[in-house]
């Protein structure tokens, strides 16, 4: 069973930028896509981007060129570099694993982490 550990969110202004890290237990990390979720109060968790092993990215139309996806398997590790960010970038974060493309999220979630973005 691979297990997710999220890292790397806080409180930033409108603008600034973050970058999430996604450690993934279990040998399987490099046989599924991976990909960074978000849930903000009231919302449904949704996909903002993913990233194939073998390195195929598709990303929400609503962070398209603010935020990369990116994975290191040797390290069985995933990362989201978010710029400019905007208010409505604030939600919890998580990171799953599925099979390419679809995505959903297949392994128990984490505990995500929180990013704010607020002056």
């Amino acid at each position: 069973q691979v297990q997710f550990v999220e890292s790397g969110g806080g409180l930033v202004q409108p603008g600034g930028s973050l970058r999430l890290s996604c450690a993934a237990s279990g040998t399987i990390f490099r046989a599924y896509g991976l990909g960074w979720y978000r849930q903000a109060p009231g919302k449904q968790r949704e996909l903002v981007a993913g990233i194939s092993n073998g390195g195929s990215t598709n990303y929400a139309d609503s962070i398209k060129g603010r935020f990369t996806i990116s994975r290191d398997n040797a390290k069985n590790t995933a990362y989201l570099q978010m710029n400019s960010l905007k208010p409505e970038d604030t939600a919890v974060y998580y990171c799953n694993a599925d099979f390419w493309p679809t995505m959903k999220g297949r392994f128990t979630w984490g505990q995500g982490t929180q990013v704010t973005v607020s002056s």
